[in-house]
């Protein structure tokens, strides 16, 4: 081929350190914009984005030239400093080290968008632990030994 022809979603998951409820509601959106304007920055396409105080997902159109892992330490590492930056915490914010990834087809898309967009409806019903877990099952990831969690207080 000619030239790069490409179609992948990806969904993201990740939280603050020690899944801390940090990110406060007042700034949310504001986070939000900026992460957007990150991802596309960096040639991907922002599709959603959402969460709740202690999480957050997006669903990207990943371009193949990033790796998912350098995307997302690019979008910690960034979204850290503008935190600081603008001064958005009265708390020390930094993101946990790990995060989840779940790919998705084009025709799971609407539906992951409203999943992305209504985090907040859908938290009243389930935490975000039974929300992960749930959603590493249902994709076949094998926990194993894995930490799942960094909670507050571990080392």
């Amino acid at each position: 081929m000619a030239d790069v022809f490409s179609q992948m979603y990806a969904h993201l998951v990740f939280s603050p350190r020690h899944r801390r409820a940090l990110i406060h509601p007042d700034w949310e959106e504001h986070l939000y914009k900026y992460i957007s304007g990150a991802v596309q920055k960096r040639g991907h396409k922002m599709l959603a984005i959402g969460g709740m105080p202690d999480h957050i997902h997006l669903l990207i159109g990943q371009k193949p030239a990033e790796s998912i892992s350098d995307l997302v330490w690019q979008i910690k590492i960034q979204s850290d400093e503008f935190i600081r930056h603008e001064k958005l915490s009265p708390y020390k914010f930094e993101w946990q080290n790990g995060y989840g990834v779940f790919t998705h087809s084009r025709s799971q898309i609407d539906s992951v968008c409203k999943y992305v967009l209504n985090q907040k409806i859908h938290h009243q019903n389930k935490t975000f632990q039974a929300e992960f877990l749930k959603m590493c099952e249902d994709f076949g990831i094998d926990l194993g030994q894995k930490k799942v969690f960094d909670w507050v207080g571990e080392a």
